[in-house]
């Protein structure tokens, strides 16, 4: 999509001379933003991860004063999550390097994001995203004073967005997806297109969403840049280390690797064991890797299941035909050992985990049929590239399929290395309209 007219800042002195004023609208979008905080703050009680998304905004302004140097240069990163933060990186990577005076700061929405990464030592400042209301992005962008701000795919919050419009700062959505079924395209979505306006440039995933915010009319430039996990994938893929424990459980056996699992995909895969040859292993890594949840696991495949931590400690297996990962962290590097891949999470409502880690090895991927949300899921589809299945039934005939035709599996590996290697570049797309906008110094 050609790029669009040149992003205006309006100026004014109150957010309501920067945004229309929604009146019901935005006392509703606060209330349920308050009452949202509310429950967690009850759930917390009793649970940990709650729990930590309320201490973690605590005092929040001293923590970041104490934190932040004076007279840096930052660019902000706002990440939903973990799985934002890996869409993210190959972007703070180039950044970094393109940009070496400027800091990193990174926000995170959940605990499971903040957690995992504010020990790197790659970024420079980690910080949760403090509740959206008026006040807050006030203070909190008067704290970080960016120069960029880049939110990932998702991410839209009313008073960050109106107040970075009103200090006239870049802002950025990366890896963006628009789809017709969200409340920017509903008859009551009015201050959700309000957001779409704050920011200065969208990059898109693919051309429907494209489409998407033409048709509401919006003058932010727009480009089709592509997703970059693509690129992070392609690197992590390059840069993969040997697990020697799992070669030596593997030998010379094929793999169907079973990845980000939950309850309902292991109902699937147990009824799909008869299938395996005698020459197939299964790794299964679930989600969530709780006590309940392995003992579970354990119970459904009986005595052919050994786990990623016993192997560690020397046990060989004797033969056992699936390996139950029991730790966070190595997913990725398990699809190069993998032969056909099963990803999980198609049977719940939040839809399928990461496809592209698989499929950057050139394995074909098997998921549930919850995937609309996730354009390469609907991409490679589309090209009968990877398989959705409604139930047991659909996933035994595919499965059997591709282990018993060779010709047709290699069709697909082939096909597939082919699509993940067009779909590479989403970074340098974005970082050289930056370096165009002038949005940066180096």
């Amino acid at each position: 999509m050609n790029k669009g007219k040149p992003f205006v800042n309006i100026a004014g002195d109150s957010i309501g001379e920067i945004l229309p004023n929604r009146g019901i609208f935005l006392l509703l979008y606060n209330f349920f933003l308050k009452l949202y905080a509310s429950v967690i703050r009850v759930y917390s009680l009793f649970n940990s991860k709650a729990k930590k998304w309320i201490d973690g905004r605590k005092d929040w302004q001293a923590l970041m004063s104490a934190a932040l140097k004076p007279d840096e240069n930052r660019i902000w990163i706002h990440c939903s999550s973990i799985g934002e933060f890996e869409q993210a990186r190959p972007l703070v990577e180039a950044l970094k390097g393109g940009y070496p005076r400027h800091k990193i700061a990174i926000t995170f929405f959940s605990p499971s994001g903040y957690e995992a990464i504010r020990k790197n030592n790659q970024i420079d400042y980690v910080f949760y995203l403090p509740h959206d209301s008026k006040d807050n992005a006030r203070q909190f962008i008067d704290l970080l004073q960016p120069e960029l701000v880049l939110f990932v795919k998702y991410e839209f919050w009313y008073h960050y967005l109106a107040r970075l419009k009103k200090r006239k700062i870049p802002t950025l959505l990366v890896s963006g997806a628009f789809r017709n079924g969200q409340p920017f395209f509903k008859w009551y979505g009015a201050i959700f297109r309000d957001m779409l306006s704050c920011f200065s440039y969208f990059f898109l995933q693919d051309e429907s969403s494209g489409k998407a915010l033409t048709e509401l009319g919006l003058s932010t430039p727009i480009l089709i840049s592509g997703d970059t996990r693509f690129d992070r994938v392609a690197t992590i893929a390059q840069n993969a280390t040997k697990i020697l424990p799992l070669e030596q459980y593997i030998l010379n056996h094929k793999v169907l690797i079973a990845g980000s699992t939950w309850p309902g995909d292991e109902d699937v895969l147990i009824k799909c064991m008869d299938l395996l040859p005698s020459d197939w292993k299964l790794i299964l890594a679930p989600h969530e890797i709780d006590p309940a949840h392995i003992d579970r696991i354990k119970q459904q495949f009986g005595n052919e299941a050994l786990l990623y931590s016993d192997l560690e400690k020397g046990d060989a297996g004797n033969g056992k035909k699936v390996l139950v990962i029991d730790n966070i962290g190595m997913l990725s590097r398990l699809y190069a050992y993998g032969t056909i891949a099963y990803i999980g999470g198609g049977f719940k409502k939040g839809g399928i985990h990461n496809i592209l880690e698989p499929a950057v090895f050139g394995l074909p991927v098997i998921f549930g049929p919850i995937y609309e949300k996730f354009v390469e899921a609907k991409m490679l589809a589309s090209l009968n590239l990877v398989f959705p299945v409604n139930n047991t039934s659909e996933c035994r005939e595919i499965l059997r399929k591709l282990i018993e035709d060779t010709e047709y599996y290699y069709s697909i590996s082939n096909s597939i290395m082919q699509f993940m290697q067009l779909h590479i570049g989403a970074t340098n797309s974005i970082m050289a309209a930056i370096e165009k906008e002038g949005w940066l110094q180096a």
